[in-house]
């Protein structure tokens, strides 16, 4: 028997996502397996979300969010026998699935694998994808926890593999439950470990900071464009440098668009702009239209090659950035910074945007930013502070020239 719980979750577990993929919609899963006598063996509770990035019939690249699991079910979640495996196994959507597999040692289990498998077939969610049907991504786990002990882990964890990223967060499970009663004994992952424990001063040298990297130079300007049928669609023209923050390690890369691959893809309400190099696995930039009358960038998708082989990847739908009306471009001369989530941000140098309704392959119009506005708005209160001086002294000057020339002719 399976006793299974769906819930929305507020609060921190919600927060926590949005700093890495937005406000998306976001569900507590929570799983009570019972064997033949009705006592618990496996028990879960957990809290995930999927981006599947996908090529579409026009030979671009877009990335989808997965995170409504108010539809699943569970059939196939088991208990495990002498023959079986205990696994977890919950369906959602249309052909999606995802699966836990367990395996047990003398004194340890082990979460051993993770498999996700979904549809390009559905329409919804993929409605211009190039490749049809299921499509399936297995991830080895294989770390150990003590037999009778819970696995916890609040802290994000992350999946990579072949376009595909899997976010884990508030996660609780045990499998191989003994006597029908979940433990109180908690067996951590290492970034709980580490944001819980309290490291003893021993000396009177200040505590290392994050590794922070050598400042880099001003990224080179780079122009990109995407075309459609009916022409040009889309401009940019920016500088680019991005900073983000992995094992406590601050990193920045510099955009070099002599080296840069760039495509895209133009919509009545959306457009895509997707950029990738020898260490960017792709950085896209989404943009929108909201009002009928106005347009701005909606979403930031990037995957970075790592220097020690990994992947960074981070992804944000909710971002409210470069607004600005319809049948205009967007400008900002200053840097600006994109902030994508607390651990990366990207830096924007001479800046100029047109996602729609681009004419004869030209920027129209340009809408200054605000730092560019308060640059003007700085010369111009001294020149206006300058002027008033000026004119108090002419006046001054001149009363006391007139006082000058009444005194003479009193004389």
């Amino acid at each position: 028997m399976v006793c299974f719980r769906l819930s929305p979750v507020p609060g921190t577990g919600l927060v926590l996502l949005c700093l890495v993929l937005g406000a998306v919609s976001s569900y507590a899963l929570e799983f009570n397996v019972t064997d033949s006598e009705k006592a618990v063996c496996l028990f879960a509770k957990w809290q995930m979300n999927f981006t599947i990035r996908y090529e579409t019939t026009n030979k671009t690249y877009k990335t989808v969010t997965i995170s409504d699991f108010s539809t699943a079910s569970y059939n196939g979640s088991v208990c495990g026998d002498d023959q079986n495996n205990p696994k977890i196994v919950v369906q959602f959507g249309s052909g999606f699935s995802w699966t836990v597999n367990f395996t047990k040692e003398e004194s340890t289990y082990s979460i051993d694998s993770i498999s996700f498998s979904y549809n390009t077939s559905d329409k919804a969610t993929f409605p211009d994808a190039k490749d049809k049907g299921i499509l399936t991504v297995r991830d080895a786990v294989g770390f150990r926890i003590p037999l009778n002990d819970m696995f916890r882990c609040n802290s994000l964890s992350t999946l990579e593999n072949s376009g595909v990223v899997q976010y884990y967060w508030d996660v609780h499970v045990q499998a191989f439950v003994q006597n029908g009663t979940v433990s109180t004994k908690e067996y951590l992952c290492e970034k709980d470990k580490t944001s819980t424990t309290v490291v003893p001063i021993t000396s009177t040298a200040a505590p290392s900071p994050t590794t922070a990297p050598t400042p880099k130079e001003k990224p080179e300007v780079g122009s990109y464009s995407v075309n459609n049928s009916n022409g040009t669609c889309l401009l940019a023209t920016m500088g680019l440098q991005l900073n983000f923050t992995h094992n406590k390690v601050v990193s920045i890369i510099n955009i070099n668009p002599n080296t840069t691959d760039f495509t895209g893809s133009c919509q009545p309400r959306s457009a895509l702009l997707s950029l990738n190099s020898s260490n960017v696995k792709y950085l896209d930039f989404v943009f929108a239209v909201k009002n009928e009358n106005r347009f701005y960038l909606k979403e930031v998708n990037v995957s970075v090659y790592l220097v020690n082989g990994s992947v960074f990847s981070i992804a944000n739908n909710n971002l409210s950035y470069w607004d600005a009306p319809l049948g205009s471009s967007y400008m900002c001369n200053k840097e600006q910074t994109i902030s994508v989530s607390g651990a990366f941000q990207i830096n924007t140098f001479d800046l100029r945007v047109q996602p729609f309704n681009v004419m004869e392959g030209k920027y129209s119009t340009a809408q200054d930013c605000s730092a560019d506005d308060d640059s003007f708005l700085v010369p111009i209160a001294v020149g206006a502070a300058l002027a008033g001086v000026l004119i108090l002294v002419l006046l001054a000057y001149f009363i006391g020239l007139k006082r000058h020339h009444a005194g003479y002719e009193q004389f």
